[in-house]
Protein backbone atom coordinates (compact mmCIF):
# COMPACT_ATOMS: atom_id res chain seq x y z
CA UNK A 1 0.00 0.00 0.00
CA UNK A 2 2.98 2.31 0.84
CA UNK A 3 3.75 2.19 -2.71
CA UNK A 4 0.79 2.92 -4.42
CA UNK A 5 0.67 6.33 -2.08
CA UNK A 6 4.19 7.45 -2.79
CA UNK A 7 3.32 6.94 -6.43
CA UNK A 8 0.09 8.88 -6.20
CA UNK A 9 2.11 11.41 -4.38
CA UNK A 10 4.94 11.75 -6.60
CA UNK A 11 1.93 12.11 -9.49
CA UNK A 12 0.97 14.78 -7.68
CA UNK A 13 3.81 16.76 -7.07
CA UNK A 14 4.55 16.60 -10.78
CA UNK A 15 1.27 17.63 -11.77
CA UNK A 16 0.51 20.21 -9.52
CA UNK A 17 2.56 22.92 -11.56
CA UNK A 18 1.00 21.34 -14.89
CA UNK A 19 -1.37 23.93 -16.88
CA UNK A 20 -4.47 23.79 -15.35
CA UNK A 21 -5.97 23.88 -18.20
CA UNK A 22 -4.61 20.24 -18.79
CA UNK A 23 -4.53 18.86 -15.09
CA UNK A 24 -7.05 18.19 -12.91
CA UNK A 25 -4.83 18.45 -9.97
CA UNK A 26 -2.88 21.62 -11.30
CA UNK A 27 -6.44 23.21 -11.83
CA UNK A 28 -7.35 22.30 -8.13
CA UNK A 29 -4.11 23.37 -6.58
CA UNK A 30 -4.00 26.47 -8.61
CA UNK A 31 -7.18 27.07 -6.66
CA UNK A 32 -6.24 26.90 -2.93
CA UNK A 33 -6.44 24.57 0.02
CA UNK A 34 -10.08 26.49 0.42
CA UNK A 35 -10.90 24.63 -2.82
CA UNK A 36 -9.20 21.43 -2.01
CA UNK A 37 -10.93 21.28 1.10
CA UNK A 38 -14.28 21.68 -0.20
CA UNK A 39 -13.84 18.86 -2.49
CA UNK A 40 -12.52 16.98 0.38
CA UNK A 41 -15.89 17.59 2.35
CA UNK A 42 -17.80 16.56 -0.81
CA UNK A 43 -15.60 13.52 -1.55
CA UNK A 44 -16.44 12.59 1.92
CA UNK A 45 -20.10 13.18 1.96
CA UNK A 46 -20.07 11.30 -1.28
CA UNK A 47 -18.17 7.88 1.23
CA UNK A 48 -21.00 8.37 4.24
CA UNK A 49 -24.11 8.11 1.48
CA UNK A 50 -22.40 5.06 -0.25
CA UNK A 51 -20.96 3.20 2.98
CA UNK A 52 -24.97 3.91 4.26
CA UNK A 53 -26.07 2.23 1.17
CA UNK A 54 -23.87 -0.44 1.45
CA UNK A 55 -22.59 -1.14 -2.31
CA UNK A 56 -19.52 -1.95 -2.04
CA UNK A 57 -18.57 -1.16 -5.81
CA UNK A 58 -19.32 2.50 -4.35
CA UNK A 59 -17.93 2.26 -1.43
CA UNK A 60 -14.48 1.51 -3.30
CA UNK A 61 -14.92 4.38 -5.67
CA UNK A 62 -15.84 6.94 -3.72
CA UNK A 63 -13.33 5.83 -0.87
CA UNK A 64 -10.63 6.22 -3.36
CA UNK A 65 -11.82 9.80 -4.50
CA UNK A 66 -11.53 10.71 -0.68
CA UNK A 67 -8.22 9.44 -0.25
CA UNK A 68 -6.60 11.21 -4.12
CA UNK A 69 -8.61 14.40 -2.96
CA UNK A 70 -6.70 14.29 0.20
CA UNK A 71 -3.17 13.68 -0.91
CA UNK A 72 -3.49 16.58 -3.04
CA UNK A 73 -4.61 18.34 0.26
CA UNK A 74 -1.57 16.91 1.93
CA UNK A 75 0.28 18.27 -1.03
CA UNK A 76 -0.37 21.44 -0.90
CA UNK A 77 0.45 21.21 3.19
CA UNK A 78 4.05 20.10 2.01
CA UNK A 79 3.16 16.88 3.92
CA UNK A 80 3.38 13.26 2.15
CA UNK A 81 1.46 9.88 2.47
CA UNK A 82 4.04 8.96 4.63
CA UNK A 83 4.04 11.42 7.51
CA UNK A 84 0.64 10.00 7.72
CA UNK A 85 1.26 6.27 8.03
CA UNK A 86 4.15 7.39 10.83
CA UNK A 87 1.45 8.41 12.94
CA UNK A 88 -0.76 5.42 12.10
CA UNK A 89 2.12 3.04 13.34
CA UNK A 90 3.03 5.32 16.23
CA UNK A 91 -0.58 4.73 17.42
CA UNK A 92 -0.65 0.76 17.03
CA UNK A 93 -1.37 -0.52 19.32
CA UNK A 94 -2.83 2.04 21.29
CA UNK A 95 -6.44 2.26 23.05
CA UNK A 96 -8.26 5.02 20.94
CA UNK A 97 -9.28 6.81 24.20
CA UNK A 98 -5.36 6.86 25.67
CA UNK A 99 -3.97 8.17 22.35
CA UNK A 100 -6.70 11.13 22.13
CA UNK A 101 -5.96 11.79 25.53
CA UNK A 102 -2.14 11.78 25.23
CA UNK A 103 -2.38 14.51 22.63
CA UNK A 104 -1.62 18.31 23.53
CA UNK A 105 -4.78 20.39 24.77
Amino acid sequence: MNDVLARLSELIEKRKSADPTSSYVAKLYAKGMDSILKKIGEEATETVIAAKGGNKEEIIHETADLWFHTLIMLAKADLKPQDVLEELARREGLSGIAEKESRPK
